[in-house]
């Protein structure tokens, strides 16, 4: 039997440029199967994955569930006896998914190359800046209304008592940009599950209700995401758990506080004007908010410590990839925790300028989120909703 095999030699470029430069090493030993504590005897990798890669099919590898469950515990580069990798070249390609997925296309590539960065720092900042200077609150206040306001006035203030000035334009510039990564989490994610579904090679007319999806294969799947379930099945770098829950749990005490001041000073600020003010540091949702801040730092640390050791002493190559997420979740912990103390300690004009930089780090996250590393929260899920979708008896018994 003969397959006719068109390498996608564009795609094997983006890999070695992502990190995945060692794939043409894999002899295919099976090594990194064999001691993957996640490969399954039916569904083994990342072996079967270095094989497309260096055939260069892509369209498999997009449409391959098995590269998203990957956790790249390191398990499998540790112990390839030809230096091959997998685990970064498993990382590469979901950088790959990640772009081609991503809606716009524009702003995808743009996040995907390190050459871009002074444009993903500086859109940010300009828009920030722009309606900064649009508001009218480009000054410093005076310290009697800094003390009591904080960053209240940020972008200025007026006498509507329906909605402040601040929430105002914090909302036009933050709601917009959480709309459009949902919108492209969800596309994206949408077109991957329909590219794996492709590969099924089922004639199983089975397609799950909404109710049924949710209950049977997404919850499930985010239940062990934040369980770290898979993480601690992982060898070499188990240690990665100590920086990925903090951080997890970080963003889940960072999304409960956002939802609680978009309640407070969006919808009960109509009737309360007084809410749309500082939030006092007794209120629990502060001291959460304080709290998050910390293991977020805390939690991203620790992984900018691993990731540095294990460059110095595996030989792993830095990526794009990999330290701009870092550094983007560093600099959202930093200035927003840095911002606070300087605004305790009556460091107006500094504390102003580290709210600035706070305020263009968040909305880097935001724009950039459903193409850099962190969209593998979204990606990685759908993958393990997918896992228990393909293994259900529904899929089997037409396969």
């Amino acid at each position: 039997m003969t397959m006719n095999v068109n390498p996608d030699l564009s795609f094997i470029k983006f890999l070695k440029s992502a990190g995945g430069d060692t794939l043409k090493k894999c002899y295919q030993c099976a090594t990194c199967s064999v001691v993957c504590p996640l490969s399954s005897d039916k569904k083994p990798f990342p072996r079967k994955e270095m094989v497309w890669a260096q055939w260069g099919l892509k369209d498999k590898l997009i449409g391959d569930p098995d590269i998203l469950l990957c956790h790249q515990c390191g398990d499998c580069t540790a112990y390839c006896p030809r230096g091959a990798k997998p685990g970064d070249v498993l990382g590469a390609i979901r950088a790959y998914i990640y772009t081609y997925y991503g809606f716009p296309q524009g702003l995808a590539k743009l996040a995907s190359n390190g050459k871009n960065l002074p444009l993903l720092i500086g859109i940010p900042a300009a828009v920030i800046l722009i309606m900064w200077l649009i508001s009218g609150g480009m000054h410093l206040p005076t310290e009697e209304v800094f003390t009591k306001y904080g960053f209240s006035q940020f972008f200025g203030h007026w006498d509507f008592r329906w909605l402040s000035k601040n929430v105002f334009f914090i909302d036009i510039i933050f709601l917009p940009a959480a709309a459009l990564a949902l919108f492209s989490a969800y596309k994206g994610a949408s077109a991957m599950w329909q590219k794996m579904n492709e590969g099924l090679n089922s004639d199983s007319n089975f397609r799950p209700s909404c109710n049924q999806f949710v209950l049977d294969y997404l919850w499930p799947a985010i239940k062990e995401t934040v369980l770290h379930k898979r993480f601690n099945e992982c060898g070499v770098n188990i240690d990665r758990v100590k920086g990925h829950l903090p951080l997890l749990l970080a963003f889940i005490g960072l999304f409960i506080v956002t939802t609680y001041g978009f309640i407070r000073k969006d919808l009960l600020g109509v009737f309360i004007p007084a809410l749309h003010g500082v939030i006092p540091q007794y209120d629990p949702f502060k001291l959460l908010a304080n709290v998050s801040a910390i293991a977020l730092i805390i939690g991203i640390g620790i992984l900018w410590a691993n990731r540095a050791n294990m460059e110095e002493k595996k030989g792993i190559v830095p990526t794009f990839y990999d330290w701009f997420l870092i550094g983007e979740i560093m600099a959202v912990g930093v200035t927003g925790l840095g911002a606070e103390l300087l605004r305790l300690a009556d460091f107006m004009t500094v504390a102003y300028v580290v709210y600035y930089a706070h305020l263009v780090s968040v909305l880097m996250l935001f724009l950039y989120m459903p193409y850099t590393k962190f969209a593998h929260l979204v990606y990685r899920t759908v993958a393990m909703a997918f896992e228990k979708y393909r293994e259900s008896g529904f899929v089997n018994k037409g396969a």
